[in-house]
C-alpha cells in the first residue's frame, strides 16, 4: 500500500459516521407480525362482539355460497388443486381469528356529530373495548381512527383520543397491547409534528411511557406524496416529523382518486393512478421500518343473493391479488363479505409454489442452492422468500412446522 493505515483513519471515521447515519434513517424492515388487513367499523356500531360477529357472518356466507371445494375454487378463480386446502384453512381462520386488526372509526365512516353524541360514543367504545379485552375477544391489533387535522376536525380528534385513553385507563388500569391510532388525510409535515406534540403531552398527563402512543398515517392526498414546502418527493419528511412514532402508511383510494379528478367509475383500487402512488410510497419508505397497507374495495353485496355475493367476491379478490402483486400485503376491509375473499386470495397467493419456495430456502441454508431447481439465489432473494413464508405462517396459510430451520 502507498498510504499508511493512520493516514486513512479520518476517512474510515467519516465512512463509519455516514453508515451509522444511514442506518438510523433506514433501519430495515418492520419487525414482528403484519396483519393482512385492517377492518374499519364506525364507532357507533362497534361492540365487544364485533370481531366475532364479522367472523360468524363471513363463515355463514362462505358455507352458503361455496359449500364445497369446487364452488369455492370457482368463486375465487383458484387452481383446482389449491381449492380444497385453501377453503379448509379459510374456514378455520374465520372461526378462530376472523379479524387481525380492527380500527374503530371516528372519521369518514362515522361522520361529523354533535360533541355530546360523539362523547357518548367514546364512552360506549371504551366499555366495548374493555369487555372485549377481558373476554379475550380483542384482535391482535386494534385502535382508533380520529378526525383529520386538515379539514377542521383537530379539536374533536384530540378530545376523542384524550377522552378514550383517559376512560380506558380508569376502566382497565392499562392500555392493552396492539393499540394503534390512525391519523388521516395528511397534507403537511407540520400537522404530523403537532400531532406528535399532542401525543407527548397526552402520555405525560396519563402517566404513560413516552413513545408508547404510535400511529399510522393515511396517504389520501397528492400533498402527502409531494412536499411542496421543501420541494421533495416522497413520504420521508412525514416520517422524520413523526420522531419514530409512525408504524405504517395506509393508502386511501377514494379521497386520493377524487383529489386527482378521476370520475367516480374510475375511483378504484387498481387504477394506474393508484399504482403510481403505491410505487412512490414503496420507494420512499423502503428500509424505514414503516409498513405499507393498501386501501379498500367499496363494493359490498346489497342482499344475500348469490349474484350479489359472488360479484363482490370477484371484485374484492381481484383487488387483493393486485395489491399482493405490487408488494402490499395488507389492505382495508369494510364488510363481513370481504373476509372470505381476503383470506382466499391471500392464502392462494402464499400456497402457490410454496414447495419450491421452501426447497430454495432450505437449499440455501444447506449451502446447496444449485440443487433447488437450478436456481442460484442471492441473499436478498432468500430474505424475501423467508419473509413470504413468515407472512404465510403468521396469517394461518401455513403451519409453523413448514419453516426451514435457519
Amino acid at each position: 500500500m502507498n498510504l499508511s493505515v493512520p493516514s486513512l483513519e479520518d476517512l474510515s471515521a467519516r465512512i463509519a459516521a455516514a453508515r451509522d447515519a444511514h442506518g438510523e434513517r433506514f433501519p430495515g424492515g418492520a419487525e414482528g407480525r403484519q396483519p393482512v388487513h385492517t377492518v374499519y367499523v364506525p364507532a357507533d356500531r362497534f361492540s365487544r362482539s364485533t370481531p366475532a360477529d364479522f367472523g360468524a357472518e363471513a363463515l355463514r356466507l362462505l358455507n352458503t355460497h361455496t359449500p364445497g371445494a369446487g364452488s369455492f375454487g370457482a368463486a375465487f378463480g383458484l387452481d383446482p388443486e389449491l381449492a380444497a386446502p385453501v377453503r379448509e384453512r379459510v374456514a378455520a381462520k374465520l372461526a378462530a381469528e376472523p379479524v387481525e386488526d380492527v380500527r374503530i372509526d371516528f372519521e369518514d365512516g362515522y361522520g361529523v356529530r354533535e360533541d355530546a353524541e360523539e362523547d357518548a360514543h367514546v364512552e360506549q367504545v371504551v366499555e366495548a373495548v374493555a369487555a372485549a379485552y377481558q373476554m379475550k375477544g380483542l384482535p391482535h391489533y386494534w385502535g382508533l381512527r380520529v378526525k383529520s387535522f386538515t379539514d377542521g376536525g383537530h379539536e374533536r380528534a384530540m378530545r376523542t383520543l384524550d377522552g378514550f385513553l383517559t376512560a380506558l385507563r380508569d376502566r382497565l388500569g392499562r392500555l392493552p397491547g396492539g393499540f394503534t391510532i390512525t391519523f388521516p388525510k395528511v397534507v403537511t409535515g407540520e400537522h404530523v409534528r403537532l400531532f406528535v406534540e399532542f401525543l407527548e403531552r397526552l402520555e405525560t398527563s396519563l402517566g404513560l411511557p413516552q413513545g408508547i402512543l404510535r400511529f399510522e398515517i393515511q396517504v389520501e392526498t397528492p400533498q402527502s406524496l409531494i412536499d411542496h414546502e421543501e420541494e421533495r418527493v416522497g413520504l420521508g419528511p412525514l416520517v422524520a416529523a413523526a420522531k419514530g412514532r409512525i408504524t405504517a402508511a395506509h393508502f386511501g383510494v377514494f379521497d386520493y382518486t377524487a383529489a386527482l379528478g378521476l370520475p367516480p367509475h374510475e375511483q378504484r383500487l387498481d387504477h394506474p393512478a393508484c399504482d403510481f402512488a403505491r410505487h412512490l410510497m414503496q420507494v420512499s419508505l423502503a428500509g424505514t421500518g414503516v409498513r405499507l397497507s393498501d386501501g379498500s374495495t367499496n363494493l359490498i353485496p346489497r342482499n344475500d343473493g348469490p349474484d350479489e355475493v359472488n360479484a363482490t367476491w370477484a371484485v374484492h379478490a381481484a383487488h387483493v391479488r393486485h395489491s399482493l402483486a405490487h408488494g402490499f400485503y395488507q389492505g382495508w376491509d369494510l364488510h363481513p363479505a370481504h373476509l372470505p375473499s381476503r383470506y382466499a386470495a391471500v392464502y392462494a397467493f402464499h400456497l402457490t409454489g410454496v414447495d419450491d419456495v421452501i426447497g430454495r430456502v432450505r437449499a440455501w441454508h444447506e449451502q446447496a442452492a444449485g440443487d433447488a431447481g437450478g436456481v442460484l439465489d442471492e441473499p436478498a432473494t432468500i430474505k424475501a422468500l423467508t419473509s413470504r413464508l413468515r407472512r404465510a405462517v403468521d396469517c394461518g396459510a401455513l403451519d409453523e412446522s413448514v419453516l426451514p430451520a435457519s
